[in-house]
């Protein structure tokens, strides 16, 4: 595999050796990439994905040449083609990360490069590397990822990162789905269609409490008012789901709460010392995720 462009290229196989590969890079800095240039193109805002790319690129001793603003750059600006802006960098770099406001920008820059195009999001589309630590997070936290229940709550209509998880576990076995949200914010046709093809159970509920009662992995969305066309909707959606520490406390034994961050108000601070809650080592864990990604794509043993 050349490029990395939705989480559907990775079978079961590929994704237990990268995470294999991730655990054996704990607490380790090596010079495997070393004289290898990344190139982080950001068209979007980031902060997570962005610097955790950058730092893990560092931590395997490569360089990196990065744009936070792409979208204001000089060739955008004057109306470059994606395309033509990643066959330029492509003389630049050796892998380059892309994200990009415009569902299925990463596949026209797949399309046309020489080096490993990585999708760091593309719009509302996908974003398979936070789904691969996501992943990851929840075998290091429950110990498996076969048999067990886990809850998307809130945006799954335009989170792709809730999006890019449900795609990912239609690979495992016995795992059940529960979609909590508004019927606004449902999620999409696509991604349920997958999964009845793909003989996945999953069905679809407003009572948070209920679900988070049952589920041994909630997922938590923020609202995300910019992919939300009309204010007045966001107004209404953004306090629907809110979780709080009495909830979490009814959670089951050895359940965890995740969330890909940033979160704007959708976790109580308090729910932060619970026992369920592991979303901050989510972000540290998609350091070590991303560092055997690179690997991976560079083919460094």
């Amino acid at each position: 595999m050349q490029h990395l462009t939705e989480t559907q290229q990775f079978d079961r196989e590929s994704l237990k050796r990268l995470f294999a590969l991730a655990t054996s890079l704990e607490g380790k800095r090596d010079e495997s990439l070393s004289g290898l240039i990344m190139a982080s193109l950001f068209f979007a805002p980031s902060t997570r994905t962005r610097l955790s790319f950058e730092s893990a690129m560092y931590r395997l001793g490569g360089h990196v040449i990065s744009m936070e603003n792409a979208s204001e750059s000089s060739s955008s600006t004057k109306g470059e083609t994606i395309e033509d802006t990643v066959r330029i960098v492509d003389d630049y770099a050796d892998v380059i990360v892309l994200r990009h406001p415009e569902v299925g920008t990463a596949a026209r820059a797949a399309a046309v490069s020489q080096v490993p195009i990585i999708n760091a999001g593309d719009g509302v589309g996908q974003h398979p590397t936070q789904a691969f630590l996501d992943l990851y997070t929840i075998q290091r936290e429950i110990g498996r990822t076969d048999d067990f229940h886990i809850a998307f709550v809130g945006n799954l209509a335009y989170y792709r990162t809730a999006r890019s998880l449900a795609y990912l576990l239609a690979k495992y076995e016995n795992v059940k789905m529960t979609f909590v949200s508004a019927p606004e914010l449902r999620m999409k046709d696509d991604v349920k269609d997958y999964l009845k093809e793909k003989n996945v159970a999953f069905d679809e509920t407003e009572d948070l409490e209920g679900a988070m009662s049952a589920a041994d992995v909630v997922y938590q969305t923020r609202i995300a008012e910019e992919w939300i066309p009309d204010h007045d909707q966001y107004e209404k959606l953004r306090g629907k789901y809110i979780i709080t520490r009495p909830m979490t406390d009814h959670m089951k034994d050895g359940a965890i709460l995740i969330h890909p961050l940033p979160r704007a108000g959708e976790i109580s601070p308090e729910v932060d010392d619970s026992p369920h809650a592991v979303y901050f080592k989510q972000a540290a864990y998609g350091v070590l995720v991303r560092m055997a990604l690179l690997k991976t794509l560079l083919n460094v043993k």
